[in-house]
């Protein structure tokens, strides 16, 4: 088999040969429009029309997307052989088990059928429905060989919210909330459409029908995969209390948070004494299909954090009852996997109040821990000791901005992309520096900012700064990947290796696709030319940890201003070293991470109980987190939160610097907002309150979401 051999190309630093060393990562880039952007419109239109020109252009799109696989994936198993790992896997009976990244399963909304909050969380349906044909096709897996797994936060709550929609009265399963079909139901993700349009695909004289699993998935009936073999099966992964021996004790090599773990037998396989469960549960090959997007505590959203968190099951409980291993409240319908370490520092809470347990001085006592990093780690090893064969494929189609879990303020940046690799730890890390980095080359060696893996990805950032009695937005630069030390730990357990090469084709400009110092570019006529995102990518949540010089720079220019200490403040809540920056390992000794987490996931789990739950909820979630920020906001008086929402006036300033008129500081007499210009922390804050409260519209009128509109509908 012919290995890739480096292409030597003109480049800005001269005549250089292609990176031809380290794990191969394939990259195909397309074009957006012609793949699934816009596929959930058309949905709506084929489901609430039976417009059957609306499906015949989804499954166009989906044919694109398939041939478009090609260009990525057929490289990557040149190099790599995985195409004879898999079948010799299958070939002893296990199963392809794909892992999409589907956070909240509200794809399609239920009531209209157009597209729901999800689909700015979860990877797309249509991508999966053309991967699983192109490992049909070209790899010749049959659809009953095959299988779909996910262990997502929000389905349990989902399936009870569905369930309380459903106008015929019937339970909506998790599984079915993944079909997003369930009898004349429609809400959930779509899966139910992946299995209409691969047997459409499907050739003449196949019997390998993907409709045939459906059926369970809507009645809730439980295969093991080992006595599947005619059906292509939905399995939901956080559930495993209602049967425990789906379930199995593995250990965890090396664990840093866990030194074993409960996972579901249909990722790991079962125990290796028994040759009846073995035959049950004979594993997997996991086919792992993450949607790169930021992340509200990590770096972002790939191929490490969609196994680090999304195979942990939601409903294990090794102690009975509701008592989840990683799961938040403990209640029937958990909403979030907050009994995961998320932080370094994690004090003991109060499952009542999901506040931190204090003292009689009103302090808490909180636990070391290795962090989100460690938790994420600790499972991928967990699975790997199990001989686990991994295949990760990322959908970077549209790439998310801003949030990540569907709460409706995520942003779809049309990149195109799509990365595929055996290496979590090198295809990760060629993500980050795409999505992280929006500098060219030749300036980017310019500039002396090292991304802790001995690379120049520099990304350029707007920077504030006092100039007069203005403030004024200039510009600079900053490196959020060299704040990150997951991949690096990552290396250090055995995940992977840093050091890659990228091999693919673009769709756009019919030009092979390489990487030059480990950065991604084209390879036209034998000239080099970057391939860089326009787009300046950080989550909302924290903006100071992804946006850290915009940050310290407005923070500073504040404090010069008006004489306050707001960044030495938020040094002294954050900064563990005090080297003056803050990783992602630091989050504080307040638990302000693991607070949200355990807001958040009273929230969800409140969306599931009734009709109003969601509005319920999503009240008592933003008040506990805002009382928390202030001490004559809460009776304990304390502020546990303080600092950490330093970040939210940073961002509304941030905003507000960019609106297009100039309007008066009402706070600072003399300074202006607006047309580059900042306001005052004081005002930035009032803002960002005040949008909390009444939404969007303040000061002018209400809006929805909003503290004050959920009441009133409520």
């Amino acid at each position: 088999m012919d290995k890739y051999r480096p292409l030597v190309v003109d480049s800005p630093l001269g005549k250089m040969e292609a990176d031809g060393a380290g794990s191969p990562v394939g990259v195909v880039r397309m074009e957006v429009d012609r793949s699934y952007a816009g596929v959930g419109e058309l949905l709506q239109a084929h489901i609430n029309n039976s417009d059957l020109e609306a499906w015949e252009q989804i499954r166009a799109r989906i044919d694109y997307t398939y041939e478009s696989l090609e260009l990525a994936l057929t490289p990557l198993e040149k190099e790599t052989g995985f195409g004879r790992e898999i079948e010799s896997r299958l070939d002893a009976g296990l199963k392809l088990l794909f892992k999409p990244n589907l956070v909240s399963v509200h794809n399609i909304q239920p009531g209209t059928h157009g597209p729901g909050p999800g689909s700015t969380a979860c990877t797309e349906w249509p991508f999966l429905a053309a991967l699983m044909r192109w490992f049909h096709d070209r790899m010749g897996v049959s659809y009953h060989q095959m299988a779909l797994g996910e262990a997502a936060t929000t389905m349990p709550a989902a399936s009870g919210l569905f369930s309380i929609l459903n106008p015929a009265g019937r339970p909506v399963t998790p599984e079915a909330a993944i079909e997003g079909r369930s009898g004349d139901f429609y809400g959930g993700w779509g899966f139910y459409f992946v299995r209409r349009y691969l047997a459409e695909a499907l050739g003449p004289g196949r019997e390998d029908d993907p409709m045939k699993g459906y059926e369970e998935s809507v009645a809730g009936t439980y295969t093991p995969p080992g006595h599947a073999s005619d059906r292509l099966m939905v399995y939901d992964l956080n559930r495993i209390f209602d049967d425990p021996t789906k379930g199995r004790k593995v250990p965890v090599p090396g664990g840093v948070n866990f030194k074993s773990l409960i996972l579901h037998k249909v990722v790991v396989g079962g125990a290796p004494e028994d040759p009846e469960d073995l035959k049950a549960y004979p594993g997997c090959v996991l086919v792992n299909v993450p949607k790169l997007k930021v992340h509200i505590v990590a770096l972002f959203t790939n191929v490490i954090k969609n196994l680090g968190i999304g195979l942990y099951p939601m409903q294990s409980a090794r102690t009975g009852g509701c008592r989840w291993d990683y799961a938040v409240p403990h209640s029937p319908l958990p909403g979030i996997k907050g009994g995961l370490p998320h932080q370094v520092w994690v004090p003991e809470m109060d499952l009542e109040t999901g506040l931190p347990v204090m003292d009689e001085a009103g302090r808490c006592h909180p636990e070391k821990t290795g962090g989100l990093t460690g938790t994420m780690i600790d499972i991928i090893k967990a699975v790997m000791d199990q001989g686990t064969f991994m295949v990760h494929i990322v959908d970077a189609i549209e790439t998310i901005n801003l949030d990540h879990q569907g709460m409706g303020l995520g942003v779809k940046e049309p990149e195109g992309l799509v990365f595929a690799g055996l290496d979590p730890v090198a295809t990760d890390l060629l993500c980050a520096r795409y999505m992280f980095s929006n500098v060219p080359l030749a300036q980017a060696l310019e500039i002396d900012l090292d991304d802790g893996a001995g690379g120049r990805f520099p990304q350029a950032v707007p920077v504030p700064a006092l100039e007069g009695e203005s403030i004024v937005t200039g510009a600079g630069f900053d490196c959020p990947l060299s704040r990150d030390v997951c991949l690096a730990r990552a290396e250090e357990r055995g995940l992977g290796r840093r050091r890659y090469f990228a091999l693919g084709h673009d769709r756009v400009t019919d030009s092979p696709i390489i990487s030059l110092q480990g950065r991604l570019g084209l390879a036209s006529g034998g000239v080099y030319s970057d391939l860089l995102t326009e787009k300046l990518y950080y989550a909302v949540f924290k903006m100071p940890w992804d946006l850290q010089k915009t940050s310290f720079g407005y923070l500073a220019a504040v404090d010069e201003l008006t004489g306050s200490s707001l960044k030495r403040e938020f040094l002294e809540a954050f900064d563990e070293t005090g080297d003056g920056v803050v990783t992602y390992e630091e989050f504080g000794k307040n638990g302000a991470v693991t607070i949200l987490m355990h807001q958040m996931g009273q929230a969800v789990s409140m969306a599931a109980r009734d009709q109003f739950g969601v509005l319920e909820g999503r009240f008592k979630a933003m008040t506990g987190l805002i009382k928390n920020g202030h001490p004559a906001m809460n009776p304990r008086g304390q502020a546990l939160l303080k600092e950490f929402f330093y970040g939210s006036a940073c961002l509304t300033a941030f905003m507000m610097s960019q609106m297009e008129t100039e309007a008066p500081d009402p706070f600072l007499p003399g300074l202006m907002w607006g047309k580059g210009k900042w306001p005052g922390f004081q005002l930035a804050w009032f803002a960002y309150l005040g949008r909390i409260i009444y939404g969007d519209g303040f000061p002018e009128k209400v809006g929805f979401p909003s503290l004050y509109a959920s009441v009133m509908l409520y």
